[in-house]
């Protein structure tokens, strides 16, 4: 069993719900707690709480950061967690209390917990900063981040994170890859069929309505974790530039056989769809 820590903006994309789904049917993964990030953190953990109660899974759930470091608002509102009242779920989660609830946990299994950030790196630069035992404390980071994405959103904490030479390994899944694995919305309609994914099937259907597909970002990154050979990666080091507003986010790669970081180079986009799906719909 590895021991996650999920921190997840779910509510904007729909992939953050689809990796939870995921993550909640994994018997491999012990999801020890899920922090959420971006604008109404609280509405987030809301739905959150709805598709762990739709597993049957009683995980700890504390709502984070609402504005990014030093940079604007990219997505201030929740728009999937508007209408969750045909679904149980808990409401009442206290603003602010992700930052030392991750560092309870990972004091409490040092070297064993991956912390899986699939949103805006605000709570995570910012249990870096205030707790710095706590990267080196971790077993690893795995991040849905680059493009080598999710940068463009938090350049100031993405930049304090792939920074931090306390991490001992640090995965990074970019959108030149994911954007590899997308699913026409006429599979999806007869792909997603698992309970665990019903309070997030209307927001998908939606999706689809005007997207005409469903690209899997943060739930390769969450399989990566499961199954080493849906993706090869690439060891070395990776910057991040802040110097610029306009171009802030944009991340720089240089390949080193000592480097602490790993990127994500191909996938395999049949092998990891065959993965997902027979996890969810254990």
């Amino acid at each position: 069993m590895q021991k996650i820590l999920l921190d997840t903006d779910i509510g904007s994309d729909i992939d953050d719900s689809i990796c939870l789904a995921y993550l909640l049917k994994q018997p491999a993964c012990d999801l020890v707690g899920i922090t959420t990030v971006s604008g109404q953190p609280q509405k987030r953990a809301q739905l959150a709480s709805a598709i762990c109660k739709a597993a049957g899974k009683d995980v700890p759930i504390h709502s984070g950061a609402e504005a990014p470091v030093l940079h604007r608002q990219q997505q201030p509102k929740a728009p999937q967690a508007d209408d969750l009242s045909a679904w149980p779920h808990e409401t009442d989660f206290a603003p602010n209390t992700a930052v030392t609830f991750l560092r309870d946990m990972i004091h409490k299994y040092p070297y064993e917990i991956t912390l899986l950030a699939i949103g805006p790196l605000t709570n995570v630069a910012l249990l870096f900063l205030t707790y710095p035992e706590t990267a080196g404390l971790l077993k690893s980071v795995v991040l849905m981040s680059g493009n080598f994405y999710n940068q463009f959103a938090m350049p100031m904490a993405s930049r304090v994170v792939y920074a931090n030479k306390d991490v001992k390994k640090l995965y990074a899944i970019g959108l030149d890859v994911t954007l590899q694995v997308t699913m026409p919305a006429q599979e999806v309609h007869t792909k997603f069929t698992a309970p665990v994914l019903a309070p997030v099937l209307p927001y998908v259907n939606e999706w689809c309505r005007h997207s005409g597909r469903v690209v899997f970002h943060d739930p390769l990154a969450g399989a990566c974790l499961f199954d080493e050979s849906v993706c090869k990666f690439e060891r070395g080091e990776v910057e991040v530039e802040t110097a610029n507003e306009r171009c802030g986010g944009i991340t720089y790669f240089t390949p080193s056989e000592t480097g602490q970081h790993f990127v994500a180079k191909t996938v395999d986009a049949q092998k990891f769809f065959s993965h997902y799906f027979g996890v969810v719909n254990q």
